[in-house]
């Protein structure tokens, strides 16, 4: 019986129940799939660095932040030789500061030498669905080996498995590595790789990843647990004495995340962290020349357009933060804003990090009384580093907290918006890394339901001052 018809197998065919046949079975004319497309169908294709998704995505302007660029490159070429070697690196920094541009240009360099084996761009902002989820992640990484002419004898040993097993992609993370992965890598310990073998897997936005819910599971999962998991998965393939890739993770400095580094994966991982050691503002600079040179002949303006203060003015607001700037030049005189909003991608990565902390109405009253108020009298004081406080962090804490530790409680999740210093710090201080998240605060326009009002403000500092002068009056009474 021919494998086209389907279900054929139920019934005995012979003679005139050929007949019968035709009124029960079709023939199907599309030819079975190949292994190849099976696997296809459990990837992210808009994942891929160089996707369709993709095309508008951010990448790094000519000439900008080319010594980061040459260092993730250099250590993806060259780490190995290195005094300690490491197999991860962590590019982590605050909000904005240009992480997913970083990512897509070394991704582009690496595919233009040979070097890049799979890449996996999370996002949670736009894209399909699943780019916010770990569902397709370990499938679109072993689709992208499959594809790479370099690694044929590994890929033949994934396809294997997807015959053998069609069931992997429902399995659990680390049985999706070690079988998709893991084994066919092994499958070829006899055939060492080579030089034309690729060196390096790229994850971005590892911070966007969202949580998977299987049915009316109790206790819910975060996404926390989905992105440690992820990294679990990682720190496994960078052990396997099998794995010869290095492995590259950009996402924002969340607590997870960074916890995860810091308990688990010290030893094998060499953090890059996006501050001004890598001369942002140089970058700004001329990434606003360029954009300037060209709305000027796009609008015919004059050359001294639009004057020699702004530049210098947006790269000090931006406080090294290349989200600012690049939503702040369609602001500027000479500019049709009237049909779109220029603050709005700014506006929304505020949105959605604050939403992710704990209990963002009272993040944001901590934040109004650190950094908005004259706060217990203090004036603020701005300098390169952004906007902070003269009070020393003891001094904050004692003021805010209702119980010791509630600091890192209400500023769990904004790591890569506040610098908060750490446990046993007591003199350094709070620091924001955005400038114009005060401005954001202020406006009820753009901060919508996260917007507080100001004698909310002014109520929750009152309670806090008579909770503190009863406190004290019965530690003196006691005396």
């Amino acid at each position: 019986m021919p494998s086209h018809f389907k279900n054929a197998s139920n019934f005995n065919i012979e003679g005139d129940t050929n007949i019968y046949a035709k009124n029960y079975y079709h023939y199907d004319e599309r030819p079975p799939k190949s292994l190849v497309e099976k696997l296809r169908d459990h990837i992210s294709a808009g994942a891929l660095h160089d996707s369709t998704e993709r095309c508008d995505a951010p990448k790094c302007h000519p000439e900008t932040r080319v010594a980061v660029q040459d260092e993730v490159v250099s250590w993806i070429c060259h780490g190995d030789s290195d005094d300690t070697p490491k197999k991860i690196m962590w590019v982590t920094g605050p909000a904005g500061s240009g992480k997913t541009a970083i990512m897509g240009s070394v991704a582009d360099t690496c595919q233009g030498k040979g070097t890049l084996g799979a890449t996996f761009f999370f996002s949670s902002f736009s894209g399909s669905p699943d780019r916010r989820s770990k569902r397709c992640f370990i499938p679109t990484l072993a689709y992208q080996l499959v594809q790479h002419d370099a690694l044929h004898q590994v890929a033949e040993q994934i396809l294997c498995t997807v015959e053998r097993n069609p069931a992997v992609f429902e399995q659990k993370l680390e049985v999706q590595l070690d079988q998709l992965i893991l084994r066919p890598l092994r499958a070829c310990r006899n055939h060492p790789p080579l030089p034309e073998w690729p060196k390096v897997i790229m994850i971005d936005g590892l911070d966007e990843c969202e949580a998977d819910q299987y049915h009316n599971m109790v206790p819910v999962r975060s996404k926390e647990d989905d992105q440690v998991e992820i990294l679990s998965v990682l720190k496994k393939a960078a052990s396997d004495p099998d794995f010869p890739f290095h492995i590259v993770i950009a996402s924002r400095p969340e607590h997870a995340i960074k916890q995860f580094f810091a308990n688990f994966a010290n030893s094998m991982t060499r953090m890059l962290f996006l501050d001004e050691k890598y001369n942002p503002d140089a970058d700004m600079g001329l990434f606003l020349e360029s954009k300037f040179a060209n709305i000027r002949r796009l609008c015919s303006l004059p050359s001294s357009w639009p004057g020699k203060n702004i530049p210098q003015t947006l790269v000090s607001n931006a406080s090294g933060q290349f989200i600012y700037v690049a939503t702040q030049v369609l602001q500027l005189p000479g500019i049709d804003a009237s049909t779109i909003n220029p603050l709005a991608p700014l506006d929304a990565l505020y949105t959605h990090i604050l939403n992710s902390s704990p209990d963002p109405h009272l993040t944001i009253l901590w934040l109004d009384l650190i950094f908005r108020e004259r706060f217990l009298g203090g004036d603020y004081a701005i300098d390169s580093g952004g906007i902070r406080i003269p009070e020393q962090a003891m001094l904050v804490r004692s003021f805010l907290e209702s119980y010791p530790g509630q600091t890192f409680h209400v500023f769990r999740n904004l790591n890569s918006l506040v610098y908060v210093p750490p446990m046993g710090d007591y003199g350094s201080p709070y620091r924001l890394y955005h400038k114009s998240l005060v401005d954001f605060l202020q406006e009820r326009s753009r901060s919508g339901d996260l917007y507080v009002e100001p004698k909310v403000v002014s109520d929750f500092l009152t309670n806090r001052y008579l909770h503190l002068w009863k406190k004290a009056q019965s530690v003196l009474s006691l005396d």
